[in-house]
């Protein structure tokens, strides 16, 4: 594909914990066929290397998240085969980046996991980092934007931030995976919640069992 035909889904790190939930909407982008620009921010290295004990660096990015990706939300390495051709990698703190500016083609963004603080800045329009100027473009230019908070409780400002963000179009889609699917290892939980933001993005999957109407039809495998 040419630079000039390359359109591609923003996907934004925060530091909320939940780095399982971005890798596994990355690997369900990917194999989508979908372009992804990747905006991994300070705050979200910390909690990555915390969760995967992968440190994820600027100069080494490509081999970082191929590692990261191919590890299971229970923290087995190589349980993925993933190929990140389709990836383009910005640095948090690069404000001129591609994804600053309305002018970039971009078919939305996807913040996956959002912190409270992450939710605040784009709420605010602070656009203190890359990720944040990018949601705002992204807003600007009505364009997809799916914030996958993931914390609780949620006090009352964080409330007054979401309905904001809903207001202004975003779909506010809490990190909460069902059981209905009939999960039965913590990579099925976290690919329901993948799979939902891939549902809001309008981004086809097959990450989790879908609801029929049949009671019971989950736990029948």
């Amino acid at each position: 594909m040419s630079q000039q035909q390359r359109r591609p889904w923003i996907v934004g790190v925060s530091g909320a914990s939940g780095t399982p939930f971005a890798a596994a909407v990355l690997r369900g982008l990917l194999a989508a066929g979908e372009s992804v620009d990747l905006v991994v921010s300070r705050a979200s290295r910390l909690t990555l290397l915390d969760e995967t004990g992968i440190a994820f660096r600027d100069g080494h990015w490509r081999e970082d998240l191929r590692s990261w990706l191919a590890r299971g939300a229970d923290g087995k390495p190589h349980t993925f085969d993933v190929d990140v051709a389709g990836v383009r990698h910005w640095a948090a703190g690069d404000l001129a980046a591609g994804p600053s500016s309305g002018s970039y083609p971009a078919k939305g963004m996807l913040i996956v996991p959002a912190s409270t603080a992450c939710v605040a800045g784009v709420a605010l329009g602070l656009s203190k980092d890359l990720l944040q100027r990018a949601a705002s473009v992204t807003l600007k230019e009505r364009r997809k934007l799916v914030v996958a908070v993931r914390e609780t409780p949620l006090n009352g400002q964080t409330l007054k931030h979401l309905v904001s963000l809903d207001e202004a179009g975003a779909v506010v889609l809490p990190a909460s995976p069902a059981f209905y699917a009939g999960a039965t290892h913590i990579q099925d939980l976290v690919d329901f919640v993948a799979g939902r933001v891939l549902d809001a993005a309008g981004v086809p999957h097959g990450l989790y069992r879908r609801w029929e109407g049949e009671l019971g039809g989950g736990s029948r495998g």
